[in-house]
């Protein structure tokens, strides 16, 4: 059995804890990621790949800002660009009164955080995106933009790395405790000593939590994602309808890569997630309406992960309320990407400084004590009742464990 002592131990290799130890590490601190599969293999690396900071939860935008500032100099902390692009974001609203109120909502919510917004009506819409087709107002975000989330991840790590952090993949953590002066964590055959501990294990985060006698009523979802062949440029930004049917973006390539709610399940035991065929159809419909250029487009695959989301969409972030020198990170509800490195950062402070500047007092792991609340979108972006459940995945599928 062989023992590793540390400063900081952190359960969970995705984009919050690689984006942690970078941040620990350019501070000086040691620390020790484990990850029980590879790095940025789940809800890191098979998103969308947005980086949208308009509409989000008011309480988020702080946090997101704070990530913004990190995702726009991207390559001087991790050395590559991972295909960021500042495409900016349409939140795109059809003739229905509560999705308008919806669009301007964000537009104001931005706004008030010095987010630049803007207002564009039909014609401005029709004006300055005349390929898409069926709304009738949007909120447009030119400082949102997108990235490859099968990059990020990776290259977040390598950083990690470089600046003397220790990455071990194919480590489950079978068990951690408080012994009264560090926290020891049980692998098999590696035991890990740490004055603190980040659980940051995605949608396993509980299980740790629980070891530590907390809890939070996550459940699995899948997101499905497509993308079809290279097409030449047509869509220059990152458009997400309001009511979350669609939501697509054109890579540099060409490729149109394609989401929309709700999302599909997940199995976080078998460490699998289908995508059926329907799911695939009806989204590529939604597309078609939105943009009938692309009628002519082969959809080359599908594929999905495993993401933790919470019944009121917001995350738990911050500090234990059972045992000092504990952090947690988790359920982000399938609009984490973005949060990646603004969360490493206020990770990196509570560790080292014991507080952090970044508001975080919505994201308390307390808040359940009285009973989960659920957000007026839950049912919109994790309808239960309306997911296709299948025990195969649908021909052609891949789930990129």
């Amino acid at each position: 059995m062989t023992t590793l002592r540390t400063g900081t131990a952190i359960i969970g290799g995705g984009l919050m804890g690689c984006w942690t130890a970078l941040m620990l590490r350019r501070r000086g601190h040691p620390v020790i990621v484990l990850e029980r599969g590879h790095v940025g293999a789940q809800a890191s690396g098979v998103n969308y790949g947005n980086l949208r900071i308009q509409g989000r939860h008011p309480g988020q935008l702080p946090l997101s800002l704070r990530s913004a500032e990190i995702w726009e100099h991207l390559s001087d902390y991790v050395g590559e660009e991972c295909e960021f692009e500042a495409s900016g974001h349409l939140y795109a609203a059809r003739d229905d009164a509560k999705e308008i109120a919806k669009a301007e909502d964000a537009a104001r919510q931005g706004a008030a955080v010095g987010l630049t917004t803007e207002i564009l009506d039909r014609a401005a819409l029709s004006h300055r995106f005349p390929w898409l087709h069926g709304f009738t107002m949007a909120s447009w975000s030119p400082r949102d933009a997108t990235a490859n989330p099968r990059l990020v991840t990776p290259a977040v790590a390598r950083a990690a790395l470089a600046a003397g952090a220790e990455i071990r993949e194919g480590v489950r953590v079978r068990g951690a405790a408080w012994t009264g002066d560090r926290f020891r964590l049980e692998a098999e055959e590696l035991t890990v000593e740490a004055d603190t501990l980040v659980n940051v294990a995605g949608a396993w985060a509980p299980e740790v939590a629980g070891w530590f006698g907390e809890s939070a009523p996550l459940f699995p979802g899948g997101p499905p994602q497509f993308v079809t062949d290279s097409l030449p440029r047509l869509i220059p930004t990152s458009v997400q309808a309001v009511d979350g049917s669609v939501i697509f973006r054109q890579t540099r390539q060409g490729q149109v890569v394609v989401a929309g709610y709700p999302r599909g399940v997940s199995d976080p035991v078998a460490i699998r997630a289908p995508v059926d065929a329907r799911k695939t159809l009806h989204a590529m419909g939604h597309l078609l309406r939105a943009v009938p250029a692309l009628s002519g487009a082969t959809l080359l695959r599908v594929w999905s992960g495993i993401e933790g989301y919470i019944p009121d969409m917001l995350p738990v972030t911050g500090p234990s309320l059972t045992t000092p020198g504990l952090f947690h990170a988790f359920g982000f509800c399938g609009h984490g990407f973005q949060l990646g490195p603004g969360v490493g950062a206020v990770l990196a402070d509570l560790v080292l400084d014991g507080r952090t500047a970044t508001p975080l007092r919505d994201f308390s792991i307390g808040r359940f004590a009285d009973g989960a609340k659920e957000a007026e979108h839950f049912r919109r972006e994790f309808d239960v009742a309306s997911v296709i459940r299948v025990d195969t995945p649908a021909r052609g599928a891949n789930t990129f464990q």
